[in-house]
C-alpha cells in the first residue's frame, strides 16, 4: 500500500475510535493490525497504567484494550495531523480520558507511531504526557 493508503486507513480507524468512544477494538484487529505486530507505549507497564506496555503477540495485545477501556472512559482521541514516509506514519493530535475509579479525567496531546507493511500495521509506538495520566489514575 502506499503512504497515503497507511494514511486513509488510520483516519477511518481514528474516526470509528472516537465515534465509539473506544468501542471499535474490533475494527483495529480486523482492518489496521497486522498478523504480527509490535506494539508499545511510553509508560512501559508502569503501576498506573499496567496495560500500556510492549506487546509482540497479536492475542495478547487485547490485554491492551481491555485494560484500558476497563480503567478509563474516553473523552475524545482526536488526530488531526498526518505526516508519512514510506511505510511510516506519525499520527498527532490530543486525547482525553475519564478514570473510572478515581473520577478525573485528563487531556494530553498524543502522537502515534506507526509502520505498515502490505497494507497492515506491523509497529507502533505512542507518546502522551504521563505524568497526566498518572495523576488522574491516584486518588
Amino acid at each position: 500500500m502506499s503512504s497515503e493508503a497507511n494514511v486513509q486507513l488510520l483516519k477511518e480507524a481514528y474516526r470509528r475510535w472516537n465515534d465509539s468512544k473506544g468501542g471499535s477494538v474490533d475494527y483495529w484487529f480486523d482492518s489496521v493490525i497486522g498478523p504480527q505486530i509490535k506494539f508499545e507505549s511510553l509508560p512501559q507497564g508502569a503501576p498506573a497504567v499496567p496495560f500500556a506496555k510492549c506487546y509482540d503477540d497479536r492475542a495478547q495485545l487485547r490485554g491492551y484494550f481491555d485494560g484500558l477501556l476497563a480503567d478509563w472512559s474516553m473523552q475524545h482521541y482526536t488526530m488531526n495531523e498526518y505526516v508519512a514516509q514510506g511505510d511510516a506514519v506519525f499520527a498527532r493530535g490530543s486525547t482525553a480520558w475519564t478514570n473510572k475509579r478515581t473520577g478525573k479525567v485528563f487531556e494530553t496531546p498524543k502522537v502515534d507511531f506507526w509502520r505498515f507493511k502490505d497494507g497492515k500495521a506491523i509497529e507502533f509506538y505512542e507518546y502522551f504526557d504521563t505524568a497526566l495520566v498518572y495523576d488522574a489514575a491516584t486518588a
